[in-house]
């Protein structure tokens, strides 16, 4: 297995300590833990990629797993952060639907021999999605002793944290639901015998 696949392996890997880590009841450290593995996967996916480019890595396996280890990692965030009462669940279920909707495609794709790598849209999408989870742990981790300094800066304008934070999840759930239906269009013809 090259150096990109062991990234993205350990990419899953995080996902589920991540979730552990916010899932545990009275850890006063938990939410400023969760911040750090949560951006150390979040860099793998942006290094497993450059490195695969860069070396002539690029395998089936990294086309296929790269973009579901991100959907997993993203998944645990949202849920997670839906769980601590950041933003409403059906900005879960819409996010979720988008994700099972292009690994769907993917499915049917693989199975007629065609690998569908990701798109720009759809790393637009993981960017921003990316940006909001880590600015809803940074409100969390602010509430531990660790970063406690890090909650004067999430004020916006002095409006609370909350604004922004809300700014960035529209933000993203606007891209994903327009990288989704992008998907779904440009690769119409996977599901024309429908």
């Amino acid at each position: 297995m090259n150096l990109p696949n062991k990234l993205t392996v350990a990419r899953l890997v995080l996902s589920f300590v991540f979730a552990a880590l916010l899932s545990i009841e009275g850890l006063s450290w938990g939410g400023s833990a969760a911040l750090i593995v949560f951006s150390i996967a979040a860099y793998t996916d942006l290094l497993d990629g450059q490195i695969a480019r860069k070396r002539n890595l690029i395998t089936n396996f990294g086309k296929l797993m790269d973009p579901l280890a991100d959907k997993v990692l993203m998944c645990a965030g949202f849920v997670m952060l839906c769980e601590q009462g950041f933003f409403p669940a059906w900005i879960v279920v819409v996010i979720l639907a988008r994700e099972f909707l292009v690994t769907g495609l993917r499915l049917v794709a693989s199975a007629e021999g065609i690998v569908l790598a990701a798109e720009n849209l759809g790393k637009y999408k993981t960017t921003f999605q990316i940006i909001a989870v880590i600015y809803f742990l940074l409100v969390i981790a602010s509430r531990e002793p660790a970063f406690a300094w890090i909650s004067p800066v999430l004020e916006f304008r002095g409006l609370g944290p909350h604004v922004l934070g809300q700014l960035l999840i529209w933000i993203a759930l606007i891209l994903t639901v327009v990288s989704g239906l992008s998907y779904l269009w440009k690769n119409r013809k996977l599901l024309a015998d429908c």
